[in-house]
């Protein structure tokens, strides 16, 4: 049977979830504290597949709890909040998250996203160029070493390597990645191939990956 680590402080809330997500052969290991949530996944994160997270919870705020999850585990996460607002998406996505469901919502519509997250698990590290890429734990290797990405440097990563040797600008990077806006002033996205580049080894000047193109937006040759 398939184990999800849920962190929710409302009692009501745990027991609805755990026992819908029982229907369809989930056990879930409920969590209304997220320090002890983190302090057990942290000695047992290989026996879970996945985290559902709340927001509102005491303690610790949840964005935090998403980061410290990350640091600790690659496992999937998928937020369960209250706070359904833009800006919490961009930063929950940003931090790690896998998903976002804003409540309420259907029982039977985490059921559908948590399947989606585990099927994407089957079979998902594949290698392209020098990279190596895991699409569900949303990490990158070059030459075997793991980078150190945030979640919008790694999706801006991978579409780069999905469009090789295309030129993307600054607005089609910005429609495809999650919390990237793009204005013509702002070097937003500038900044974030920049760090790109510095994590992978990349030499603007003499790039073996990343190529700016005048005027334009960015091509990867790599």
């Amino acid at each position: 049977m398939t184990k999800i680590l849920l962190i929710e402080d409302d009692l009501e809330m745990q027991m609805l979830i755990s026992d819908y997500l029982a229907n369809y052969d989930f056990k879930v290991v409920a969590f209304e504290k997220p320090k002890e949530a983190l302090e057990h996944l942290g000695k047992n994160s290989d026996l879970y597949a996945l985290v559902v997270l709340d927001l509102m919870l005491p303690q610790m705020d949840g964005f935090d709890v998403c980061k410290k999850i990350r640091e600790l585990s690659s496992l999937p996460i998928i937020i369960s909040s209250a706070r359904g607002e833009l800006s919490d998406k961009i930063l929950g996505f940003d931090l790690g998250a896998d998903d976002y469901l804003a409540k309420p919502y259907e029982p039977r519509e985490l059921v559908i996203r948590i399947n989606a997250i585990l099927r994407r698990s089957i079979n998902s590290a594949k290698t392209i160029g020098d990279f190596e890429i895991d699409e569900n734990k949303h990490e990158m290797k070059v030459d075997g070493y793991l980078v150190d990405l945030t979640r919008i440097e790694y999706d801006i990563l991978h579409l780069f390597l999905q469009n090789k040797d295309k030129v993307l600008s600054r607005e089609s990077i910005s429609n495809s990645v999650v919390g990237v806006e793009y204005n013509s002033k702002d070097r937003t996205i500038d900044m974030h191939i920049s760090n790109i580049r510095q994590k992978i080894g990349d030499d603007s000047k003499e790039p073996k990956y990343i190529k700016s193109v005048w005027g334009v937006g960015y091509r990867f040759i790599g």
